[in-house]
């Protein structure tokens, strides 16, 4: 059901939240944990939340007025998370955070990073680095300001879906991840009560080890993925404790794992890091479109970097803008053409 959020109070974004109660302390229909913070002015949670999402059918994710629900795992226990955020009548925006269950304290102790409200643009918005920048990347940027990069913390989370697509097309990948959290996650606390029936806790380490070799080749997941994921995940400790480096760190420390490679590291860093600077080096798309945005000429990889060179720092940045621009590369030759293997 929908519950109607509190009267807005604020702090600062990197403050901590306010009257977070213990996690079981509400009674029925109360939310376990609650913050209000202050977002930048038209703060964009949509546009924020975006890369978290894998596709609309994530079933970790579901849409609410206003805002969103979000599942998933902390070290305490699962959570619920309803965060919505609106502009207060001649005052500023503020983001509210609900939380329901084992986990809620601390998934509302680490929303303001989840919900990008850590991530500082200022020097970015300096006169003199704008003028510097494209012109469809200042027109961008100023179409949208409240754009932020999450950082959600929770390594293992990102990783095994930014594994499953490696090397096939978003839609196999996402097929194959919505099958397997619907085998294998829990179902979100307070699912079909609070929450919206069907959103899901994605499995966490123990239960992606679990997954038989079967169960991967009806998802369509081919060996040299899934062993990859069960080969990472087998020191899923010491990949969660990378959340607490750098994320220059935690890319070099995934990429010391068999299987995952520079491409794999940019997309994971990027979600749990909110890293302003990677870019997903070996992508299928990206480095034509970004040649396209920049130049209006399609180029490789190298040319991509040469491009973006002039922004290091924040060349992240400079992607995500180019992406909600709405400038699209002209596609060339014939679609990849998507491999069913689960009947062979």
């Amino acid at each position: 059901m929908t519950l109607a959020p509190p009267p807005p109070r604020t702090a600062a974004p990197t403050a901590a939240p306010v009257a977070v109660p213990p996690a079981g302390s509400a009674g029925p229909g109360r939310a376990d944990a609650e913050g209000v913070w202050e977002a930048p002015e038209h703060y964009s949670l949509a546009a924020t939340w975006f890369p978290l999402q894998r596709g609309d059918g994530d079933p970790t994710f579901a849409p609410h007025p206003g805002g969103f629900w979000a599942a998933f795992a902390t070290p305490e226990g699962p959570v619920s998370l309803l965060a919505t955020h609106r502009r207060a009548p001649g005052g500023p925006t503020v983001v509210t955070v609900r939380a329901w269950g084992e986990g809620a304290a601390s998934a509302v102790a680490a929303a303001p990073a989840m919900l990008g409200l850590a991530d500082d643009w200022s020097a970015f918005d300096e006169e003199a680095f704008l003028a510097g920048l494209p012109r469809l990347v200042r027109e961008s940027r100023r179409r949208h300001p409240g754009f932020r990069l999450p950082a959600t913390g929770r390594m293992v989370e990102a990783l095994v879906p930014t594994i499953l697509e490696q090397k096939v097309t978003t839609l196999e990948a996402r097929r194959a991840y919505r099958y397997l959290v619907r085998r294998y996650g829990t179902p979100a606390p307070g699912a079909g009560r609070i929450a919206p029936a069907g959103l899901m806790v994605a499995p966490d380490a123990r239960a992606w080890l679990g997954v038989p070799s079967w169960e991967w080749h009806r998802a369509g997941v081919g060996p040299q993925r899934s062993d990859t994921v069960m080969r990472a995940l087998r020191s899923a400790a010491g990949i969660e404790r990378l959340a607490a480096r750098t994320a220059s760190e935690a890319s070099a420390a995934l990429q010391a794992i068999p299987g995952i490679g520079v491409w794999t590291a940019a997309e994971v860093t990027q979600r749990t890091h909110a890293d302003p600077d990677s870019i997903s080096v070996g992508d299928y798309h990206l480095a034509h479109f970004v040649g396209y945005a920049l130049t209006g000429e399609r180029t490789d990889d190298a040319g991509m970097v040469r491009l973006l060179e002039p922004w290091r720092g924040h060349r992240q940045r400079i992607v995500r803008l180019l992406g909600l621009s709405g400038v699209r590369a002209p596609r060339y030759g014939a679609r990849i053409t998507i491999q069913d293997h689960r009947r062979h």
